[in-house]
């Protein structure tokens, strides 16, 4: 049951200015520490990789077992593009570009694309009026009971857990990424952030394919990719899809209200926590997302107060999977048993 109270949105605006204030001596990065922040992920994924190659051209199966790692290290290595989108990881615009654009190669994501359709999703999360580009879709109650029932099926589809992160991540990043979808007609930017891309990918491919084999390649690098993706597209899920998420319609939304509550702080263990490049501190990101994934922690430490809000554990966040249609009346994410049921 909900029991959380929202406070006035005039209170919440006010918080969110002395909160942005607060947090301002946080977004300033340090050069070097982002520099090894890159070194100690790019050169374990580089390594982790090159051991399952090894392991698979002596016939020793059991060591591709090293995909596993390089798939975190990769998915850490999108937490950097991450914080480059943002600008948050060197401060220096072509530097973080640059530095984003070459690993979206290895991460086969877009970054100027990306970097465009992200930037939307922090202008608009937890808007009901503004939802569709960057973010998980997400029906009201009333909305859902409006479909016809051949689109109540394609949603219960697209929310289950073996579409959503199963094939959803071979959609993503396999397929969906390599056409501008959703800017199609929004200029240049997003078709030459693409196909560069592309060509990037398939040159590098190719490369890797002539050195090693296409076989081995493919046996070694889509597993990663997939892997990685299907992590990253839960921690994404998790950030947003909590019970106690925020989501208003109208005058009634407000960007302090919706970074504050309507992103959880997924609280991980330490090494998962390192992985992820603390994104799970997802609510102080997005009030704040110029600050560097690494001085995110020095919030929290400095600030407890904000660590209780939307806080949920690795092990609460199991449930999350559930909820899938949002409950006006009641302001909580519900699951389709609770939504027909009407229970509380």
């Amino acid at each position: 049951m909900n029991t959380h109270v929202y406070p006035p949105a005039s209170t919440v605006e006010h918080d969110a200015r002395a909160w942005l204030k607060i947090l301002a001596k946080y977004r300033q990065p340090r050069i070097g520490r982002s520099a090894f922040e890159l070194l100690v992920t790019a050169v374990p994924f580089a390594g982790f990789w090159a051991v399952a190659y090894f392991s698979l051209a002596h016939g020793v199966w059991y060591g591709l077992i090293a995909i596993v790692p390089a798939a975190a290290f990769l998915l850490r290595l999108f937490m950097i593009q991450h914080d480059c989108g943002h600008g948050s990881f060197f401060a220096r615009r072509s530097l973080d570009d640059w530095s984003g654009r070459v690993i979206g190669v290895l991460t086969l994501t877009p970054y100027d694309y990306w970097r465009r359709s992200h930037a939307a999703h922090h202008a608009s999360a937890g808007n009901l009026d503004e939802r569709g580009t960057g973010d998980i879709t997400t029906l009201t109650i009333s909305e859902y009971r409006a479909l016809s029932r051949m689109k109540r099926l394609r949603y219960r589809l697209y929310r289950h857990p073996l579409v959503m992160f199963g094939i959803g991540p071979a959609w993503l990043f396999l397929l969906k990424q390599r056409v501008p979808f959703g800017m199609m007609n929004d200029g240049a930017l997003p078709w030459v952030s693409t196909m560069m891309t592309n060509a990037a990918i398939l040159m590098c491919s190719a490369l890797a394919a002539w050195a090693i084999g296409l076989g081995p390649f493919l046996l070694i690098h889509l597993p990663i990719v997939l892997l990685a993706g299907a992590a990253g597209i839960w921690l994404f899920y998790v950030q947003h899809q909590f019970e106690e998420t925020h989501w208003s319609a109208g005058d009634d939304w407000q960007f302090p209200r919706a970074a504050l509550h309507g992103a959880s702080h997924y609280d991980l263990p330490l090494v998962l926590r390192w992985l992820t490049g603390n994104i799970g501190i997802h609510h102080v990101h997005h009030l704040s997302s110029r600050i560097p994934y690494y001085r995110l922690p020095e919030v929290l430490r400095d600030h407890p107060q904000l660590a209780d809000i939307g806080r949920i554990t690795l092990w609460e966040s199991l449930r999350c999977v559930k909820l899938v249609l949002w409950d006006d009346k009641r302001q909580r994410l519900v699951s389709f048993r609770d939504a027909a049921s009407g229970a509380v």
